[in-house]
């Protein structure tokens, strides 16, 4: 498979992008610098995900695309992620699996809101929530077949193998996913229609 991949360098990025490899996967990854180690399997476009020719260099051939993008108290997220929707309709891609996070997923405190609108969530700051639900909606009015993974908290660690995990909503009593598991489920889907046009709340 041809695997386009944004977001390559972060922490769920760089997992995704060594067990693609690892498979024999063909991967082309938009990357602002040159600096990953090389690999006969990976191309690098060197570029901006801000731009719309550097983010069709990169989905060229691709059979999906694998988008980890953070936050990082920017708008990168929330600008990019349209660019990649119009690039992909124009390319005639159409799967695409995302990283989100919990707070977008469906409150059970407050039905109608999202997590983070209705008090589920401890974190006082929202931004990174508000950037995360404007991809989301980018994706959800597109007709891509999109499915975008929702961590919880997410601290570094390998890929341990297991997770529970629920379709629009984080598994009861879920406190935290390791970088490597979240990139693992992510990963999985590649072989999965479980979850088209769906957001997936995973937790251990």
């Amino acid at each position: 498979m041809k695997i386009a991949l944004f977001g390559a360098t972060g922490r769920v990025g760089g997992y995704v992008l060594n067990m693609a490899l690892r498979d024999g996967h063909e991967v082309k990854a938009l990357v602002r610098r040159a600096d990953l180690e090389p690999h006969a399997n990976l191309d690098l476009i060197v570029g901006n995900v801000r731009n719309e020719e550097d983010i069709r260099q990169t989905l060229e051939g691709a059979d999906a695309v694998i988008s980890a993008i953070g936050t990082d108290r920017t708008t990168t997220l929330s600008d990019a992620t349209p660019l990649i929707v119009k690039a992909m309709e124009a390319e005639g891609i159409r799967r695409i699996i995302t990283i989100g996070t919990a707070g977008i997923l469906n409150s059970r405190l407050s039905p109608g809101l999202l997590r983070y609108q209705g008090g589920d969530s401890k974190r006082q700051l929202t931004f990174a929530a508000e950037e995360h639900e404007k991809a989301y909606k980018s994706l959800e009015q597109s007709d891509l077949d999109w499915t975008i993974v929702c961590p919880t908290y997410l601290p570094d660690g390998e890929p341990k193998g297991y997770f529970r995990f629920e379709e629009n909503y984080l598994p009861e009593d879920g406190k935290e996913i390791t970088a490597g598991d979240t990139a693992l489920f992510a990963y999985e889907q590649l072989d999965s229609d479980d979850f088209l046009k769906s957001r997936v709340g995973i937790a251990y």
